[in-house]
C-alpha cells in the first residue's frame, strides 16, 4: 500500500509536469501585470483625490497619501524591471544564455529576477503594514495589533531571507522549489495571508460594531456596512491569489512566476479599495 510520503511525492511530480514553461509564465505575467497596474494607477488617482479634494491641508491623511506614493512607485519600478527581464530573456540573452530563454527565466540568480522579488517583498512589506495601522487608527488599542505586528516582522525577515536565499542559489539557481528557498517562500506567503485575513476580518469586526452602535440613535441603517463589503471583497480577492500562490510552491508548479507578478498590482488595487 503506498505511504502518504510516496502520494505526495508523485503527486508534487504531477504537478510539476503539468507546469507551463518559464519563458511562457514570463510572457504571460508581464502582459496580465500590465493590465492590473493600469487599474492600479486609476484606483491611485481616486485615492489621491478621495483624501485631499476640498481638504484641508491638516486635515489631509498623510500617513495614507505618502504610503500610496510608495506603494504607486514599487508598482511601477517592479513593472519597468518585469518589461526588461523579459526583453533580456526573448531578445538580448535569447541565442547566448545556455539553455535558452527558458533556462534564463527560470536562473534566480539573474540580476532582473532578484531585484523583481526584492521589490515584492517591499510592496508587501507596505501593504501590510498599512494593513496593521489602520487596525491601530480604528481600535485605538496597541493590545488589538500585536499579533499582526509580530506577524508582520516575521513577513520582513522570511521575506528578505527568501530574497537573499534566490539570489546565492548558485548550486541549483533553476529551481526555485529547492528546498531551503521553498520554505522561507513558503513561510512568507504563509504570513503575508494571515495578516491579510487577521486586519481585514479586525477592520471589518470594528466597523460593524460601529455601525450598530450608531444605527440604534439615527433611522437610516446599513451606510457603514457598504464599507465592510468592501473590505470583505477585497480581503477575499487578494487572499484567493496569495492562497494561489502557496498552493504552487506547495505542489512545486511554474505557475508562482505569473501569480508572484501579479500579486503587486493586485496588492496596490486592493489597498486603495479599502481606503
Amino acid at each position: 500500500m503506498p505511504t502518504p510520503l510516496y502520494i505526495s511525492q508523485n503527486f508534487r511530480l504531477a504537478m510539476a509536469s503539468s507546469s507551463i514553461p518559464h519563458d511562457t509564465a514570463a510572457l504571460v505575467s508581464a502582459v496580465l501585470e500590465g493590465i492590473l497596474y493600469g487599474f492600479s494607477v486609476l484606483m491611485f488617482i481616486g485615492t489621491i483625490w478621495a483624501s485631499t479634494y476640498k481638504r484641508r491641508m491638516q486635515d489631509i491623511n498623510r500617513p495614507i497619501i505618502v504610503v500610496a506614493i510608495l506603494l504607486l512607485l514599487t508598482s511601477t519600478m517592479h513593472m519597468i524591471i518585469t518589461i526588461i527581464h523579459v526583453e533580456d530573456g526573448l531578445v538580448k540573452y535569447r541565442d547566448t544564455w545556455p539553455g535558452g530563454p527558458t533556462a534564463f527565466f527560470a536562473n534566480m540568480t539573474v540580476e532582473t529576477y532578484v531585484i523583481k522579488h526584492a521589490l515584492y517583498i517591499l510592496q508587501t512589506v507596505l501593504a501590510d503594514g498599512v494593513m496593521v495601522y489602520r487596525c491601530y487608527v480604528l481600535w485605538r488599542s496597541i493590545w488589538v495589533i500585536i499579533l499582526p505586528s509580530m506577524l508582520w516582522c516575521g513577513i520582513i525577515v522570511t521575506g528578505t531571507r527568501a530574497v537573499y536565499g534566490n539570489s546565492q542559489a548558485t548550486a541549483n539557481p533553476g529551481n526555485v522549489f529547492a528546498a531551503d528557498v521553498e520554505n522561507w517562500i513558503i513561510a512568507f506567503f504563509a504570513l503575508t495571508l494571515t495578516t491579510n485575513i487577521l486586519c481585514s476580518g479586525l477592520l471589518a469586526y470594528r466597523i460593524w460594531m460601529i455601525e450598530r452602535s450608531v444605527s440604534k440613535v439615527r433611522a437610516t441603517k446599513g451606510t457603514m456596512m457598504q464599507i465592510v463589503r468592501v473590505l470583505v471583497d477585497a480581503a477575499v480577492l487578494y487572499s484567493v491569489v496569495l492562497l494561489s500562490l502557496l498552493l504552487c510552491f506547495v505542489t512545486t508548479n511554474n505557475g508562482e512566476s505569473v501569480l508572484t507578478d501579479l500579486v503587486i498590482p493586485s496588492a496596490v488595487y486592493t489597498c486603495h479599495e479599502q481606503h
